[in-house]
């Protein structure tokens, strides 16, 4: 439809009364009716009434006039009702676009709009010593697919998984490590032994005050280098990364860099004399701050009176050093949405400095994530465990499995695939900032808005093709496409520019969403029109159509991030 759109205000701008009006502007204007039985696509004119000075209605019917000389042959009929001129697009063009959907095949929908450019991601960023929970699933998965929809644009991505590996609650772990754990038991339990360790020492510092203080003490020795102290946070750090290892693994799911928090400790001071040097930290009660009143926002604390840093100092530090190593085009930071006022003071600070790229600075938050309304408390070890979470959920998507289909070969290669895609395209389902509570029954069924549904589908192009053998591409104008298989050409036909939408909000509900389009207009088509049994063109039509929306739900499936499933 972009080809029509632009054809469309190539002409309209070439009339000498519509000269006032911009290409942009007018396809801009060009979007499908609300009713597709009033055309496929239509410009409302009163959008261009006040520059043109006249009624939207005089406006439709002067342009119907001009289009009459059939200069645009991908549209057969063109209307003018209410002030909207209404374009019906050819039977033929349709066939054309199929072709070239067919053409391009994985490469449908890729672009090089971001060749050249590099794109950071920070993502995942999981605290060592904790284990991975739901509320990691947001900046997880999002990021994951964020990265993929730029790479699919051409950009270079680095994907950044910036470590929690440094701060107070390190002295917490080291010193509960000190008063109650063996090298044994951590040999033995690894990442739970940790776990066991920080929580057990939350809830008795809450009665023991000694508790807190040892806690600081020992993360002041850890910021000092103390030998022993170091030595306990790399064993920390190993155990951690080969526990959150098995979760990218599952979820296939790489980085380009681990630099962490303390990778950026020796970058610290010469940020905080950069601030020195441009006025802009203050001593304020033994601490020094950068204020941000004038921008209505708190104080932003880049060292304590104690002489600790922060993350706030950490966050500066690696963002220049990103900068300098990266040369990045944009720098996207996907956290939850309670971290929104930190990266606005955080961005300001940067801002302030006189860095001209703060303006490529950007916070991608989303909502909180949950399971039956369970709360996330770490320190309390009331957690919903990613493991527990992933595994639940392939045992389930085996036992609907082995009731559907007990003969399917690989079974437990297609439950994996159906267990995890059905949290991920439930994580990912919806706009990022609303707020996502699992149902298991809604997220495992075959039906309605779900991932199973959209990888049903494809198994089922994928059968399709199986049984049908080699593809050939259609020939035009050997068959004249019905109603339901335009629908399904059109949405088709929408990849790239859900892409693009997808892109410019860093959303990937877009392609979650658009995958849902797809296979409704593909089951439709095929619960409607015969394919394997169809004769010659027909066949071959269809069958070509069949092998576009395979593609395409296939692709949408990988930016996704979800593994593609042949057979269910």
């Amino acid at each position: 439809m972009e080809k029509i759109k632009q054809q469309i205000a190539e002409k309209i701008k070439s009339l000498d009364s519509f000269a006032a009006l911009e290409e942009a502007e007018i396809i801009a204007a060009l979007e499908p009716p609300a009713d597709s039985k009033l055309g496929d696509l239509a410009l409302p004119c009163f959008k261009f009434a006040k520059t043109l000075r006249k009624s939207p209605q005089t406006i439709a019917g002067e342009l119907q006039s001009a289009f009459i000389d059939g200069s645009l042959s991908s549209v057969g009929k063109i209307e003018a009702v209410g002030g909207y001129l209404n374009f019906f697009v050819s039977p033929d063009y349709f066939s054309d676009v199929l072709g070239g959907i067919l053409a391009s095949g994985a490469e449908f929908g890729r672009s090089e709009e971001g060749v050249g450019k590099v794109v950071t991601i920070d993502y995942s960023s999981p605290n060592i010593a904790k284990k991975f929970h739901i509320g990691h699933l947001g900046t997880t998965l999002i990021g994951n697919s964020l990265k993929k929809l730029y790479e699919f644009t051409g950009h270079k991505v680095v994907g950044i998984n910036y470590l929690g590996d440094w701060g107070t609650q390190f002295g917490k772990v080291i010193a509960a490590y000190k008063l109650w754990g063996n090298e044994k038991a951590l040999e033995e339990r690894g990442m739970d032994e940790l776990v066991d360790l920080y929580v057990k020492f939350s809830k008795e510092s809450e009665e023991n005050k000694e508790l807190h203080e040892m806690g600081k003490q020992e993360f002041r020795k850890l910021e000092q280098y103390d030998e022993e102290n170091i030595a306990l946070w790399k064993r920390f750090k190993e155990i951690s990364l080969k526990e959150y290892a098995k979760t990218y693994e599952l979820l296939g799911i790489e980085f380009d860099s681990y630099n962490g928090e303390s990778f950026y400790n020796d970058k610290m001071q010469a940020v905080i004399e950069e601030l020195k040097e441009k006025k802009l930290l203050e001593l304020d009660n033994g601490a020094y701050i950068v204020r941000l009143d004038e921008f209505k926002m708190p104080v932003v604390l880049i060292l304590k009176s104690d002489g600790s840093t922060i993350y706030a100092t950490r966050d500066l530090a690696a963002a220049i050093w990103r900068y300098n190593e990266y040369k990045f085009d944009k720098a996207l930071y996907v956290t939850s949405a309670g971290q929104s006022l930190h990266f606005a003071q955080f961005f300001k600070v940067i801002e302030l400095m006189g860095y001209d790229w703060a303006e490529k600075l950007e916070h991608v938050p989303y909502g909180t994530y949950s399971f039956g309304g369970e709360k996330i408390a770490s320190r309390t070890g009331n957690v919903v465990l990613l493991n527990d979470l992933f595994d639940d959920a392939v045992k389930r998507a085996l036992s609907i499995i082995e009731e559907k289909n007990p003969n399917l070969e690989n079974k437990e290669t297609v439950a994996k695939n159906v267990g995890v895609g059905a949290i991920i395209f439930g994580s990912l389902a919806n706009s990022r900032i609303r707020d996502v509570n699992f149902n298991w029954e809604e997220a495992l069924s075959f039906e309605g808005n779900t991932g199973p549904y959209v990888q049903y589908s494809y198994a089922r192009t994928a059968s399709v093709l199986r049984k049908s053998g080699e593809v050939s591409q259609t020939n035009e104008g050997e068959y004249s496409p019905d109603v339901n298989e335009i629908a399904l050409i059109k949405t088709l036909s929408q990849f790239p520019v859900k892409v693009g939408q997808a892109i410019a909000g860093n959303e990937p509900s877009v392609i979650a969403r658009y995958a849902l389009e797809v296979c409704w207009a593909f089951n439709l088509f095929y619960h409607n029109n015969q394919i394997l049994n169809a004769e010659d063109a027909c066949r071959s039509f269809r069958l070509s159509l069949t092998k576009a929306a395979n593609t395409v739900i296939g692709s949408a499936i990988d930016l996704l991030g979800m593994g593609r499933t042949e057979v269910i």
